[in-house]
């Protein structure tokens, strides 16, 4: 019983009372599962199987070799091994790109090619001197690698080029033993000739040392796009709690603050400002950080810190855009527009060439592919214009254009409808 005139404190709900409620799982338990699906089935499906999703892989065939042909030949050695690279490669896993030494060099330093097989200008000559009597130096065809694209891409060009040059090596060998046969040459001269080509392994064009194998370019980007996203997801929280439309919580502090009546319109425009000015201490963090004090090596520092800005800031807006139109599952629909469908189809890790045609089609506008080849140009390839850092530039204006235009067109409509987010209570 209680005293006269008291009232009886109203009973709370208990959690296993509640739990029971079968309506209060279904959209927890759909959603988290249909996250959990996608992103083991994204991320999985663009790594699982690089070797059989190869396709057209570029690398450079460069045949400087000066001849002359051997006798009874009509070509030299240089020309034939080249032609049976190229035929001997299926043409859907691997680009062959017969080039000049010069412009090898040119695509290697704009991060065209992943890797290049080099036939020397005294090939023909030093292999017909494999069966003159004494001979004992083999000839020597050389590979090179291009780090900057990334330690898995470098790695597959130099497999490649390789077994392409062992193969020629025993092709070449046959023929040679052939020849020394019917001259009645030694054994010992028969085991040289029988694999005659030496391969020798060099790095195209040089990173650094604090370059991560190539890598850094990808998680830099990486950390562009989480500091957009994630403080982009910070300011619309922030702002809608201290405009008094959501509750909050600070561990067992609770606070709801009066609401400001506003239009979603000028919502959303403060939450974008917020966004440009925040962004310029996060980018500037991103660079202190992985510059500064970690030593990561980086040149064309004043680009580098604009490419960052403008970048984040993309990202950012495009959370608040998205945020705006899709209300409390906005963060969940960001998330994958920015992180889950973007870092499989980035081509920073994995190759493009090397991961399935789904994520090659989502590599043409989803964010992060844009972004890494422009990060990568500028720390890699002397922030050339044609290694992906005008494509990167273009894509960032796009991006921008596309949040302003796509958030402020949802955010009209909804105020001309009279979708008000909260009817405020006055006095």
């Amino acid at each position: 019983m209680t005293a006269a005139g008291s009232e009886r404190p109203p009973s709370r709900a208990r959690a296993s009372a509640v739990v029971r409620h079968g309506r209060l799982w279904i959209v927890p338990t759909v959603l988290s599962a249909l996250v959990a699906l996608f992103l083991s089935l994204l991320y999985m499906g663009g790594i699982v199987d690089p070797n059989g999703s190869l396709h057209r892989l570029p690398i450079a065939l460069v045949d400087a070799d000066q001849g002359p042909p051997l006798p009874g030949q009509q070509q030299t050695l240089g020309e034939q091994l080249s032609r049976e690279v190229v035929a001997s490669t299926p043409s859907k896993s691997v680009e062959w790109r017969r080039l000049s030494q010069a412009r090898m060099q040119e695509q290697m330093a704009s991060g065209k090619i992943y890797g290049a097989l080099v036939v020397p200008a005294d090939f023909t000559r030093s292999v017909g001197a494999l069966t003159t009597t004494g001979a004992r130096v083999r000839p020597t065809l050389l590979t090179l690698s291009n780090p900057g694209l990334g330690s898995l891409g470098s790695s597959l060009a130099s497999q490649i080029t390789q077994r392409a040059a062992h193969q020629s090596s025993l092709a070449i060998g046959r023929e040679l033993t052939a020849q020394a046969t019917a001259a009645g040459s030694d054994a010992t001269l028969h085991v040289l000739l029988a694999d005659p080509v030496t391969v020798t392994t060099q790095v195209g064009h040089p990173i650094g040392r604090h370059s991560g194998l190539g890598l850094t370019a990808f998680y830099y980007t990486l950390l562009l796009v989480l500091t957009g996203f994630v403080g982009g997801n910070i300011i619309n929280n922030g702002v809608d709690a201290g405009l008094g439309y959501t509750d909050n919580e600070i561990g067992p502090w609770h606070t709801r603050r009066p609401t400001v009546p506003i239009s979603r319109t000028q919502t959303l425009l403060l939450k974008m400002l917020m966004t440009a000015g925040i962004v310029v201490l996060t980018s500037s963090l991103v660079m202190v950080a992985t510059v500064a004090i970690l030593g990561m090596d980086a040149s064309h520092l004043p680009m580098l810190w604009l490419f960052s800005y403008c970048a984040s800031l993309a990202v950012g807006l495009g959370v608040q855009a998205i945020n705006a139109a899709f209300g409390g599952i906005g963060q969940v629909v960001s998330m994958f527009v920015f992180i889950a469908l973007a870092l499989p189809s980035s081509g920073a890790t994995v190759p493009l060439q090397a991961v399935p045609g789904f994520y090659r089609f989502l590599s043409l506008f989803e964010p992060m592919r844009q972004l890494s080849d422009g990060v990568r140009a500028i720390l890699f390839f002397d922030a050339r214009a044609d290694a992906g850092l005008s494509r990167g530039w273009a894509m960032i204006g796009i991006g921008l254009a596309l949040a302003l235009l796509f958030g402020f067109a949802m955010t009209r409509y909804y105020d001309r409808k009279g979708l008000d987010r909260l009817t405020p209570v006055s006095g």
